[in-house]
């Protein structure tokens, strides 16, 4: 099954699990991937925590704990989530060596009720990083106007950073300049510039997603024959601007003192209509240097059935720009949708992590009270029932 899975490898692109659990972690699942199926990488969000506390057995005795020494219902969130996230970059850290840095990367994210507050975003952020304290962490840092100072004053810090939640080219402009910068201010800090990761997360399918809502509504042939188009344009653009942006004498003086590129990582890569081809968002958006973070199925998928054609992105940037100006001229208002999905993107975040504290809420009430949590979830690399 790995055939597929090692050409998408070959041809430049980084393999990532997007999801985490305990039964994940115990069961040898997340390792038989990194062996088995190419996976080099994990990201996580609330709301993949909310999922994985709410659906398995596997904490129960670190709740009990935590409940009989009293913790609040925060440190407990943290103390759980950064566990998980601890082992994983210890299971990840075959992957981290071998690509020396660049690749083996484990994502936690600051609370995303916090991704309009720069100082304390900056504050959690370094708590998470002595936290977790393994190397071959990311911090996840929202992309929004607030995020972007703290984006440049963590890496400042030495702290890799993912940056989440981008929708739009200029802010996506934006959060390069923000890496740059923090490079620049890290190497005036005295830090290896080699130790410190960044990617910058672009979300795919939710752009299509609110994009063909609104074709939709306008409902014309030419607005039909755009639809499932707009998300691999936009992220092809982006593409466009990565290869401009470090392509540069700025860039070059930092790579000339040990940095990394700061890596195109595409996230929301499942598709969310069905009529769309499942590995679509994998498929058209392959080039070297990139990450692809897929739920399981979504590797799967590939595995069975995706399809390598080499780069899929760079000999199609005019056909991207045409997209782009085709929607505008049908009265798609492209600013709009960007600042849509990015406060959409917020607030859902914020409700699965709000989610995630009301069910360790519950469990340490429940353990308090001396009752066990039912409940576990199967995963692993082998299909489970539900995948097949």
């Amino acid at each position: 099954m790995s055939d597929r899975l090692a050409q998408l490898s070959a041809a430049g692109v980084a393999i990532w699990l997007d999801d985490l659990s305990r039964d994940r972690l115990s069961t040898g699942g997340l390792d038989k991937l990194r062996r088995e199926c190419h996976v080099v990488g994990v990201t996580t969000n609330p709301t993949i925590f909310a999922k994985a506390l709410s659906a398995a057995d596997e904490y129960a005795d670190q709740i009990k704990d935590l409940a009989a020494w009293g913790v609040g219902v925060e440190e407990a969130t943290r103390m759980l989530t950064t566990y998980d996230v601890r082992w994983a970059c210890d299971v990840m850290r075959p992957a981290y060596d071998a690509s020396r840095g660049v690749d083996g990367r484990v994502s936690i994210e600051v609370d995303p009720r916090l991704a309009r507050d720069t100082e304390r975003t900056e504050a959690e952020a370094r708590a998470l990083w002595w936290l977790v304290d393994r190397p071959n962490l990311f911090i996840k840092i929202p992309a929004t106007l607030e995020g972007l100072p703290a984006i440049t004053a963590t890496l400042a810090a030495g702290i890799s950073v993912n940056v989440t939640l981008i929708f739009s080219l200029q802010r996506y402009e934006q959060v390069m300049d923000a890496f740059l910068t923090g490079m620049e201010q890290a190497r005036a800090n005295g830090h290896d510039l080699s130790k410190i990761g960044s990617v910058a997360s672009f979300f795919v399918s939710r752009f299509d997603s609110e994009i063909d809502k609104r074709l939709d509504k306008i409902g014309r042939p030419e607005a039909q024959a755009l639809q499932g188009k707009a998300a691999i344009a936009n992220a092809r653009l982006a593409y466009q601007r990565y290869e401009k942006v470090f392509g540069t004498d700025r860039w070059q003086a930092l790579a000339d003192a040990g940095a990394h590129p700061q890596r195109p990582l595409w996230a929301s890569t499942s598709t969310k209509n069905p009529e769309y081809r499942d590995v679509m968002y994998v498929e058209e958006l392959i080039a070297p240097g990139v990450v692809n973070t897929m739920p399981e199925p979504t590797i799967h998928a590939f595995a069975d059935h995706g399809e390598v054609r080499g780069d899929t992105i760079t000999p199609f940037y005019a056909d991207a720009q045409k997209v782009i100006d085709d929607l505008a001229r049908l009265g798609v208002d492209y600013d709009d949708v960007v600042a849509t999905l990015e406060r959409e993107g917020v607030q859902k975040f914020a409700a699965s992590w709000n989610e995630l504290l009301e069910g360790v809420t519950k469990s340490l009430d429940a353990a308090k009270s001396g009752v066990d949590k039912p409940g576990k979830a199967a995963t692993g690399c082998a299909k489970t029932e539900a995948q097949q």
